[in-house]
């Protein structure tokens, strides 16, 4: 399914599933009501007339009030996971030369200064953290190989969870994220907050050393432990019980080392869908900053653009409730012959500029790769 993907179709690969989706029985609309009562309503309609998917697909904005990109699809493929294909480890073709020009938005330099602005006011103790961004726009002489850069995504992290769906008419969002935001499979859901990140290396004893690190960064530790508590708090009320491990674990992808807790819990209500809980956990103070509303404000003062899909929400769910819903990190969005690539970092009132600005540059490093650009 991953070599039959191809522009326009809907493709998502996760741990537990591969999909790959064709056509649009219904387009969930836009409306005042939550999203996932609106989804809820077009997986009912679709099951009452007997249709062959009872799928929804799609990715909803970091603004939830803003219009999601939710299909109902005609067709939907289902096969197992990425990596239990021994064939996803062979290499995949490298990309070309590509020609592109590359425009930072806001540059390195700008974006430093509205990291120590904001650590500023955070020792003045107007808030305690917030997830600030940066872009990168690169366009090239002719539309980008979007089925390829899925494909090399894919076959780099096959135990995460990618992604390419579109999002407007020519506009196709694609991804590789590592973070769970909720699943839920049955009466189990299970949440996968990451905070507190460090770029690889390539070198072996670098690398380990660099993990180890991390695992002992007070600053780290701390805003790690803000998004663990923001989770466990919006999951428990959906729960019979909930499980919190003490402390973090390490999840690494091919540019990035994470602090990592897997948080489960048993569904208490059965009527309560994936996407329900999902839409209740977003933002995480992983993606946006805590207290949530001043975050919110700080990142429209500071970003000089709009995040759109970017640390929104990607998934799919079923007329059952069940569903994988991630974080939308790692990403880009095509557009003609432009790609625009995304990356932010959590600052806290330890944060330092240059290393901010260090680790978005490592988070664009998983999209770079896969399209043949530098910064």
């Amino acid at each position: 399914m991953l070599d039959a993907y191809r522009p326009g179709d809907r493709f998502l690969a996760t741990p537990t599933r591969t999909m790959l989706a064709h056509g649009v029985l219904h387009e969930v609309p836009h409306g005042a009501r939550p999203v996932a009562e609106r989804v809820a309503a077009a997986l009912s309609e679709a099951r009452a007339r007997r249709q062959a998917s009872h799928v929804v697909m799609g990715a909803i904005p970091f603004d939830q009030d803003a219009p999601a990109a939710l299909v109902v699809p005609q067709t939907v493929r289902i096969g197992p996971a990425l990596a239990s294909d021994p064939l996803v480890a062979l290499p995949t073709t490298a990309p070309g030369a590509a020609g592109w020009t590359v425009r930072p938005v806001p540059g390195a330099e700008v974006y430093g200064r509205g990291v120590a602005a904001a650590v500023d006011r955070m020792w003045k103790g107007e808030f305690s953290k917030v997830v600030l961004a940066r872009t990168l726009e690169l366009t090239g002489p002719d539309e980008p190989d979007t089925a390829a850069m899925v494909r090399r995504l894919a076959r780099r992290d096959p135990g995460g969870y990618t992604f390419g769906l579109p999002v407007g008419p020519d506009r196709t969002l694609l991804g590789a994220s590592p973070e769970l935001l909720v699943s839920r499979l049955g009466d189990r859901l299970v949440s996968n907050p990451l905070a507190g990140s460090t770029p690889r290396s390539a070198d072996l004893a670098e690398d380990v050393r660099r993990a180890a690190a991390l695992l002992d960064s007070a600053k780290d530790l701390h805003e790690h432990a803000v998004v663990v508590d923001a989770v466990h708090q919006n999951m428990a009320p959906y729960c019979s019980s909930i499980d919190v491990p003490a402390r973090p674990s390490l999840i690494r992808t091919a540019t990035m080392w994470h602090l990592s807790t897997t948080i489960t819990g048993v569904l208490a209500h059965p009527e309560v869908s994936a996407l329900e809980v999902a839409s209740s956990l977003h933002p995480t103070p992983a993606i946006c900053g805590t207290p949530t509303p001043l975050a919110r404000k700080v990142i429209r003062e500071t970003e000089p653009f709009d995040r759109g899909f970017f640390t929104g929400i990607s998934g799919w769910g079923d007329a059952d409730g069940n569903g994988e819903w991630v974080v939308t990190i790692r990403c880009a969005e095509a557009a003609g012959r432009t790609l625009r690539l995304y990356a932010g970092a959590g600052v806290v009132a330890a944060s330092e500029p240059e290393a901010e600005t260090a680790e978005t540059a490592a988070k664009f490093r998983t999209f770079l790769d896969a399209v043949g650009a530098e910064l």
